[in-house]
């Protein structure tokens, strides 16, 4: 006879594992993002949360403190200036349309006429809308309710993205305070499973964080930045929320164009050629060349995400994650992308081939 107590002693054992690690999956799933993003704002600024524990005199927890500070002022600290914005800037978008509704649209400017392909036809439609106040109303109302319905979904969005921000830092405090034993058990999970190339793999992934984040996601807030304080100086509307919009278009190639672009345009309809010149110029100078000048030169050493895979990670980054996906998004598929790039040249390398395939190819 062949004893059946202990196959079934160890499939019971498997399946309550099972149970037990599906449990977990599903009470941490809420949480998953905010834990990923902490790993990764720990991960990226341990050399300054080092420098504050010298600072200190090694006293960890003050250090974990400071660090959590420090990436609040820095990471949560302008969303949440920016959202009650957005939620002011949606009531004076309805007043203005109010205004207009009950004024009548103005006479187009005499630029628009002069336009290429669409000058005639344009400024044909704008000046029927002019004299005929039932159209335009009608045109307008067309407009209307889906941008508000926007603005508003996107304020909602907004709020609950904060409020996930500020969880991830707090989670980040603990990453802090225990770091190095995480990272220790990281690296022995990692050889467990992929045995001495384990710390190799590690340095990639560690290197494409650090690129994606100083790369991808420090560049966009130094635009947005600068973007903002060129709006302010030229004294336009929503300085604040257009230098937000900025924040988020810098992640898609030529996006912050499109905001400054649309100032200038703004600034030539009310005639002001002066301000349009120079948001143009602070547009060309300071803004746009962060982007071509910075970010290619830090993505250049962490195998620089391709533009397709960048567009996905943002935007599948918000449907996936919501907010906190805009930072998300990019560096999981960065990280895929450069273990992947790391995976096929160990093959090349495996089968004597001296030139591995490049992006190019």
């Amino acid at each position: 006879m062949i004893p059946l107590g202990k196959p079934i002693e160890q499939i019971l054992g498997v399946g309550a594992l099972l149970l037990l690690a599906v449990g977990c999956a599903l009470v941490l799933l809420p949480f998953l993002s905010a834990i990923l993003w902490a790993a990764v704002i720990c991960f990226s600024t341990w050399p300054v949360y080092r420098r504050c524990e010298r600072a200190v005199g090694g006293n960890k927890s003050v250090a974990a403190a400071m660090m959590t500070l420090l990436v609040a002022l820095v990471l949560v600290a302008p969303f949440a200036v920016v959202v009650p914005t957005l939620t002011d800037s949606v009531s004076n978008l309805l007043a203005a349309v109010n205004q207009v509704l009950e004024q009548g649209p103005p006479t187009p400017p005499r630029w628009v006429a002069g336009l290429p392909v669409i000058g005639e036809n344009l400024a044909a439609y704008w000046e029927r809308l002019a004299h005929n106040a039932p159209a335009f109303t009608v045109e307008l109302k067309k407009l209307i309710g889906p941008a508000t319905d926007f603005a508003v979904a996107s304020g909602a969005v907004l709020g609950a993205g904060l409020l996930e921000l500020g969880l991830s830092v707090f989670i980040a405090f603990f990453f802090f305070l225990h770091g190095r034993r995480m990272a220790a058990h990281v690296r022995a999970v990692g050889e467990r499973f992929a045995g001495l190339r384990a710390r190799e793999l590690l340095m990639v992934v560690g290197a494409t964080v650090k690129g994606v984040i100083y790369g991808l996601i420090g560049t966009a807030l130094a635009q947005a930045l600068l973007a903002g304080i060129g709006f302010w100086i030229a004294g336009v509307p929503q300085a604040l929320l257009l230098g937000f919009l900025t924040f988020i278009l810098s992640f898609l190639p030529a996006g912050p164009p499109i905001v400054w672009g649309s100032v200038v345009l703004w600034f030539l309809a009310q005639g002001a050629v002066w301000r349009s010149i120079f948001v143009a110029a602070w547009g060309l100078l300071l803004v746009s060349s962060i982007d071509n000048v910075i970010r290619p030169y830090i993505l250049g050493k962490a195998n620089n995400l391709p533009v397709l895979l960048g567009l996905f990670g943002l935007l599948g980054g918000v449907i996936a994650f919501g907010f906190i996906g805009i930072f998300l998004g990019p560096t999981l598929l960065a990280v895929a992308y450069s273990l992947f790039r790391e995976w096929t040249m160990a093959e090349v390398e495996e089968r004597g081939n001296p030139t591995p395939p490049s992006d190019s190819d």
